[in-house]
């Protein structure tokens, strides 16, 4: 019998064993050292080349850099450069000692120029210096779950101890895609800045080739030094399904990418969850109702097809709410899991607007009512 304050409803669509890993079509292949082919909803691999050999990443690192930089409250603050910050070799968003410029125009610098300069700015503004920065980054990638990496730069340039998979990559991806200032970044083709001293009107460029040249294509990030070679994270989004794709090491890399985005959209499908086989009521108390109907939102989620079974959901709601309750209040949530992940949540809400009680005297009536109902229903 339930008598906690919570239930947990747990159920699947269909039982089925669990592999985390879909067998890719068998004419796919890569020039890439290392790759990887994730379903962005779901993070379950749908190709694999060496994804977890740790690897230099070269500009790929600055989704890590630029993610931070999204996730500041205000991106319109201004910073002034000094020649520290801009004291850093390579590609360039053409930052100069005395400049002025906005953490948003950092964030495009970073995702469209590839500026080294302006990965170091952000290093110096939001970790006081590299070293500093360093260890935010690598904070972020443990609270993100990233095993196989280690950051020491904020730009890429090569150093030994700067690492990461092509499996850690995509994880990264899928964390940063959600983000919306770095989403509309990344798979911006070009954008009208205004930076320097004083500011005025710049056009950046992305050098993602695929972009406008690949259906769907959302970005992601270049990269390339001569240790780390010809690196690439890209992601593509059709009909409600996203995938992720890392290549690192790649020397035919834009081929890569067009062969492994094809596939993954290909053996993905989207499962649409409409909620309907809720619980249509609630016990209230301290109400003249005794029930109020609840209402859930719907979801689609994105998965392999041979794995569509394997999402389950956790429908999470209280024995019983008090009022005033307001139509569209939220009273619960349903979780999705994949791999016994949580990699969705959806909200639960009440139907209707349920006044507290005005007749004074039936107050403790229809809280025992209530309780009566959630025992009888337990």
């Amino acid at each position: 019998m339930k008598k906690t304050a919570l239930f947990v409803l747990i159920f699947s669509l269909l039982i089925c064993n669990f592999s985390i890993c879909v067998s890719a079509d068998k004419n796919l292949s890569v020039s890439a050292k290392a790759a990887v082919l994730i379903c962005m909803d779901t993070g379950e691999i749908l190709f694999q080349k060496s994804a977890t050999q740790k690897l230099p990443m070269a500009s790929t690192t600055k989704i890590m850099t630029s993610l931070i930089l999204a996730e500041q409250p205000d991106l319109s603050k201004t910073v002034k450069v000094t020649k520290k910050m801009v004291a850093v070799e390579g590609s360039s968003m053409g930052l100069l000692d005395g400049d002025t410029v906005s953490y948003r125009d950092l964030l495009y610098g970073m995702l469209l120029a590839s500026g080294n300069d302006a990965a170091n700015t952000t290093a110096y503004v939001l970790g006081g210096g590299i070293e500093g920065f360093a260890k935010i980054m690598n904070e972020r990638a443990k609270q993100i779950g990233l095993k196989n990496t280690n950051f020491v730069t904020p730009s890429g340039l090569d150093d030994e101890s700067h690492y990461t998979t092509a499996y850690d990559l995509a994880l990264l991806t899928s964390v940063a895609l959600k983000n919306t200032a770095f989403y509309t970044a990344c798979s911006s083709k070009q954008a009208v800045l205004y930076y320097g001293n004083p500011p005025y009107k710049r056009t950046l460029t992305n050098h993602n080739k695929l972009l406008g040249n690949y259906d769907g294509l959302i970005g992601v990030k270049t990269g390339f030094t001569k240790k780390a070679g010809r690196c690439l994270v890209t992601a593509a989004q059709r009909d409600g399904k996203t995938v992720i794709a890392v290549t690192l090491s790649a020397p035919d890399d834009w081929n890569d990418h067009r062969a492994l985005l094809d596939y993954g959209l290909s053996a993905t499908q989207v499962v649409r969850f409409s909620n309907t086989d809720l619980p249509d009521v609630l016990p209230v108390v301290s109400s003249d109702a005794d029930l109020v109907r609840v209402k859930a939102e719907e979801i689609s989620l994105c998965t392999s097809v041979k794995s569509v079974k394997n999402i389950k959901r956790n429908i999470i709601l209280p024995e019983f709410i008090y009022t005033p309750i307001s139509a569209g209040e939220t009273i619960g949530r349903i979780e999705y899991l994949f791999d016994s992940k949580v990699i969705a949540t959806s909200n639960i809400y009440s139907a209707a607007d349920l006044p507290i009680m005005n007749k004074k005297g039936k107050f403790l009536n229809r809280f025992f009512k209530s309780l009566n109902l959630i025992w009888n229903n337990s």
